[in-house]
């Protein structure tokens, strides 16, 4: 870790509010401070070369040092470096990137709405269904339902659809009116001997079983990410969406496909909703559509819901909704080449390439000794680890095995991430097979170090 005599990390320490951070033990040990990138490698203030297992936030998608992004951000910034969507105003990039987003949509779709991250793309999806359904006469039919483990982003309405206890914990949160249904992880909560047909079914029954509980006539949208991402990479068991989307169908209940992670090709199609067979009322993206480059997401609506819309806004006089950013220019334009890098390079063959061996080189880590599970698709993994094998028996959380070994890890010069005691691992999709192998090596290393500390602390 670096010193805190570094300028950069002391300014850091005195001035920054970090997210997702210890704020009292950041002020003894610094931040790593990253000061360019080339690729899948990040380089610190000293010169140290790390191979960036997440791109970033999940978000990286193209790597590092990409000069055509760059190019276009300048030359939008020259030409129109800022204006809106208020008001019947427009500009020529939100105009092409909505059009873009909703022909490439796996489903139809009627209109974009630009944002500026998942959090704000999603809490703009609770506030169209709300205005959706007082439009069409059911100002009953409000409640949302999530999953267990289930991120949706950090705002007042996404924190509480977001189940992860440090997203609620001293917030006073979640808020009314948001319900929360099984978590789709048949490794932990699959019953002995229950296939994953069967668990699915079960994760059905409990959904219809809580609309039924609530009143279906109160029961508004469900939300679901393709693969479950901060809640420890969450991949769907076999027929899960098929039967979740039957209950959803039964009931009048929307569809929200939050594809901030999955979305642009990372479970090796563009869409996760195309992997799992999802049809969704509304899609909302992020990270990939600007391969992280600038802030912008997206909430992409079907015709019946933006028919509804248009009319209350015309009832009302006006559509009460929107950001300053909605639609700014230079992430817009930089949003476009993206999607044209991804067509012209096509990276979703490449991802596709790539991709078994990727899963291959992790899931050998599924015979180690400290390892449960090792689960993933496309280019999103995790590997669970436990205290004890045989029976599933997870580490006490005060020990953070995870967090120890995601810091050895990083001494190893990989950077991943831990939910608890889940490793993910979310790399730039133009990784190659050597960058493959380096990761597992390095985490290889890495989860050696700590199985022998473990041991020696006791702890297994």
């Amino acid at each position: 870790m670096h010193s805190r005599a570094n300028s950069t990390a002391g300014r850091d320490v005195a001035y920054v509010l970090h997210p997702y951070t210890n704020l009292k033990r950041h002020e003894a040990v610094g931040p790593l401070v990253i000061t360019h990138g080339k690729g899948v490698r990040v380089f610190d203030d000293n010169g140290k070369d790390y191979i960036e297992g997440m791109a970033g936030l999940w978000c990286t998608a193209l790597g590092w040092g990409e000069e055509r992004l760059a190019e276009v951000a300048a030359r939008q910034m020259r030409e129109l470096p800022f204006y809106h969507t208020f008001n019947h105003k427009s500009h020529e990039a939100a105009v092409e990137l909505a059009e873009r987003l909703v022909t490439m949509a796996p489903v139809p779709m009627s209109k974009a709405f630009f944002a500026n991250s998942g959090s704000e793309a999603n809490d703009s999806a609770i506030k169209l269904i709300w205005y959706y359904n007082n439009a069409i006469g059911r100002p009953l039919k409000k409640k949302i339902i999530s999953r267990h483990k289930a991120y949706h982003g950090v705002t007042v309405a996404t924190a509480s659809l977001t189940v992860l206890p440090n997203n609620q914990r001293s917030f006073d949160l979640p808020i009314a009116g948001i319900l929360h249904t099984s978590c789709p992880h048949h490794y932990r909560f699959g019953a002995e001997g229950e296939s994953e047909e069967a668990f699915s079914s079960r994760c059905a029954e409990d959904l219809e079983r809580l609309i039924l509980a609530e009143g279906p006539d109160t029961v508004a949208a469900f939300f679901a990410e393709p693969v479950m991402g901060a809640g420890g990479v969450i991949v769907p068991p076999a027929g899960y969406f098929e039967k979740i989307q039957a209950v959803l169908r039964k009931y009048d209940v929307l569809l929200v496909a939050d594809e901030v992670i999955c979305g642009f090709g990372r479970t090796g199609n563009m869409w996760g909703s195309e992997t799992f067979g999802m049809r969704p009322d509304m899609m909302t993206m992020a990270k990939g559509l600007s391969s992280g480059y600038l802030p912008i997401s997206a909430l992409l609506i079907s015709e019946p819901i933006y028919a509804a819309v248009a009319a209350e806004s015309d009832a009302i006089g006006v559509f009460g909704h929107g950001f300053t950013y909605s639609g700014h220019p230079v992430p817009a334009a930089v949003a476009l080449e993206v999607l044209n890098i991804y067509d012209e390079r096509d990276v979703l063959g490449h991802v596709r390439g790539v991709a078994p061996y990727f899963q291959r080189r992790l899931r050998r880590f599924a015979a180690h000794q400290m390892v449960g599970e090792v689960r993933g698709v496309g280019l999103i993994a995790a590997v669970e680890l436990v205290r004890d094998k045989a029976s599933r028996e997870s580490f006490d959380p005060k020990a953070a095995v995870g967090p120890s070994l995601v810091a050895r890890a990083q001494e190893n010069g990989l950077i991943l991430r831990a939910m608890g005691d889940s490793i993910a691992f979310s790399p730039p999709l133009v990784l190659d097979e050597r960058d493959i192998d380096e990761i597992a090596d390095r985490f290889g290393r890495a989860l050696d170090e700590t199985h022998g500390w473990a041991r020696a602390s006791g702890l297994m």
